[in-house]
């Protein structure tokens, strides 16, 4: 942000607006696409939302003020959300059913990748030749992908009508909307926590500067196994992945609180956080098109949004519970409503057998 800052010549909270403004346009987008591309070939808007993803980080990179570059992150927003409203859907078309939940959990492991290699390698390029030199390489990466594509995916016509009011009909589905509070819990939960991670590992389990890098990465490679392991455990009980993973995540956190000087078990407990996490995007999205198969587009995008309100929801009442108490609190308030939060998914997906096993 620093560097971007100096060369606009605006202030560091201004460039962080990119963030939200960002996740914003995603919310929209997810919640919008299906309906606005009912009558268009999945392929084509797939390969949309890649170029134009392709064409923000490229203006984005020539930005000669914060007005272009905050109008070229909306535009990235709009092709995040899209396409990941999308994902889960496109998948089932692609693979036959038994293979969905390995599917989805092979496309969600991207998140996890990005995650341990874009913020270390984006910091990188910015030191060695400026900021725009990150987004140039992201536009390369999209071009790239765009290529790939075009070749690879395979014509699909849209299935059935996506109107507007079928978002609705989509959340009066019996268990849909008892299952998007269990969503929202878990991620409220989780974002409150990882807000502070850094803190918690500085303050409570006293780690080293030149050892913190070493665990967010193992946190990171952990998160990748996850993710991959969520795709056969789903295929055994869609249920008990959505249960365990918050509940594992709540253990972390209330040892990480609880047990801070066994500093071997923090990190281990560190790692086990990182690993359970990395099922929870995977569980939800297999959940909405297990739930609502023939409106899977329309329910990935309400996934989408619950995702970035728990997001935004998680880093707030993390941030004042902070207020409150310190990271301590925060690590033992919300590893509680994590376990809560599986105890309530448990019990709610009892009788919704369609959501999961």
């Amino acid at each position: 942000m620093t560097p971007i800052a100096d060369d606009l010549r605006v202030s560091e909270a201004l460039v962080g607006q990119a963030v939200t403004v960002t996740a914003v346009a995603a919310m929209l987008s997810g919640l919008l696409t299906a309906s606005l591309t009912n009558r268009v070939d999945r392929r084509i808007v797939l390969l949309g939302f890649t170029g134009l993803m392709t064409v923000s980080n490229a203006f984005a990179a020539l930005a000669p003020n914060m007005a272009t570059l905050l109008a070229m992150r909306i535009l990235l927003g709009i092709a995040l959300g899209g396409f990941w409203s999308m994902a889960a859907a496109t998948a089932m078309r692609l693979v036959p059913p038994t293979l969905v939940p390995r599917a989805v959990s092979i496309i969600f492991s991207g998140i996890a990748v990005a995650t341990i290699v874009a913020v270390p390698l984006g910091s990188y390029l910015g030191e060695l030749s400026g900021w725009r030199s990150a987004f140039w390489a992201t536009t390369a990466l999209g071009l790239a992908t765009f290529v790939f594509q075009l070749f690879a995916l395979p014509r699909m016509r849209p299935q059935g009508a996506a109107q507007l009011r079928t978002l609705w009909a989509v959340l009066a589905h019996p268990g849909f909307s008892i299952g998007i509070v269990g969503m929202l819990l878990v991620h409220v939960g989780h974002y409150a926590l990882f807000t502070y991670i850094r803190p918690a590992l500085e303050t409570l389990v006293d780690v080293e500067s030149s050892t913190l890098a070493v665990l967010l990465f193992a946190f990171g490679v952990a998160n990748l196994v996850g993710t991959l392991l969520a795709g056969w455990l789903i295929e055994h009980s869609l249920r008990l992945t959505l249960t365990l993973t918050p509940l594992l995540i709540g253990i972390a956190a209330l040892g990480l609180a609880l047990l801070p000087e066994i500093q071997g078990l923090s990190i281990s407990l560190v790692i086990l956080w990182g690993l359970a996490f990395g099922g929870v995007s995977v569980a939800w999205s297999n959940w909405a098109t297990r739930t609502v198969p023939d409106k899977a587009e329309r329910a990935g995008g309400i996934v989408v949004v619950g995702v970035q309100s728990g997001i935004a929801a998680g880093a707030a009442a993390g941030g004042a519970t902070f207020g409150i108490g310190g990271v301590t609190t925060v690590f033992t308030v919300f590893g509680i409503v994590l376990i809560a939060s599986a105890l309530f998914i448990s019990l709610s997906f009892k009788s919704q057998p369609r959501s999961g096993r």
